[in-house]
């Protein structure tokens, strides 16, 4: 299934020509603004449109137009041109700042959608239950739904002992998730996920039952040692991941040496394949 648009943006623009691309460095989406503002204003002309709308945000400080930047998108005559582009977060403000018709239905399900995200702050439950109907939407089996909310829980009791060892940053966590992963798999999660075929998808959900049993030992290993050990800060906490990792990687090990095989596959579960247009191009030239 050729995934090169994001499932997203043409279920909200009913498949207009919204070009978008998939940034790896940042692990972001982003979107051609012109083609947005085009298809939202209804007007003829996109780029004089944002142009115009761009002097106004700007005069407004707003902080849309600063993040906005640039990057190569394939214009009709088949060449890579530099584009204004935003990421989700800039695209909805963009639409919030429209006055259109066709901007309306999204402004609705965005007020609809942070009622409901209030709602989840009063009752959490709200929240698992929503995940779980997601997931039999998806096809995944009651099974599969029950331990996927499991490892959800031993993640969370994880991070909670990472952050009384002094792990605040959002990219601490992720460095010393990527230290589980590597000592096990040999793979940081983001060239995991590469491996795999995916993007923004959850890496777990397109693990096998075997490599979601080593991930969750890798992290529940961790746990233990950092309850027994208790390290402070990113480098001591380092040491601990990489010993939780290296449990998993033990029993991996064992595993596959009674297989005759590895236990990791390049399989993701909804059978994803996209296509890098621009390392397509690179690749040819």
């Amino acid at each position: 299934m050729n995934q090169d648009k994001m499932h997203l943006v043409n279920k909200i623009f009913n498949n207009e020509t919204i070009r978008t691309i998939w940034d790896k460095e940042q692990e972001k989406y982003f979107i051609s603004v012109v083609d947005l503002v085009g298809v939202v204003s209804e007007s003829k002309d996109g780029r004089k449109y944002w142009n115009k709308l761009k002097q106004r945000l700007k005069a407004e400080g707003n902080e849309t137009v600063t993040n906005c930047h640039q990057l190569k998108l394939k214009a009709q005559d088949g060449k890579y041109r530099m584009t204004d582009v935003v990421d989700i977060e800039g695209m909805f403000r963009i639409i919030e700042s429209i006055p259109s018709k066709n901007a309306e239905p999204i402004k609705q399900w965005l007020a609809k959608l942070g009622s409901e995200r209030i709602d989840e702050t009063f009752d959490p439950s709200i929240t698992a239950q929503r995940a779980i109907n997601l997931y039999r939407f998806k096809g995944y089996d009651e099974n599969w739904i029950a331990k996927r909310m499991k490892g959800i829980q031993d993640r969370k009791q994880l991070t909670d002992i990472w952050k009384d060892g002094g792990i605040t940053e959002s990219r601490e966590y992720a460095i010393l998730t990527n230290e589980i992963y590597k000592e096990w798999s040999g793979m940081k999660a983001n060239e995991y996920k590469s491996y795999k075929g995916i993007r923004k998808e959850s890496l777990r959900d397109n693990m096998t039952d075997i490599e979601v049993a080593l991930a969750d030992l890798g992290e529940i290993a961790t746990r233990e040692l950092a309850k027994e050990h208790n390290p402070y800060g990113l480098e001591q906490n380092k040491e601990i991941a990489k010993i939780g990792g290296h449990a998993a990687k033990v029993a991996r090990e064992d595993i596959e040496k009674n297989l005759g095989k590895s236990v990791i596959n390049n399989r993701n579960n909804l059978n994803y394949q996209y296509v890098d247009e621009i390392e397509k191009l690179e690749n040819k030239k």
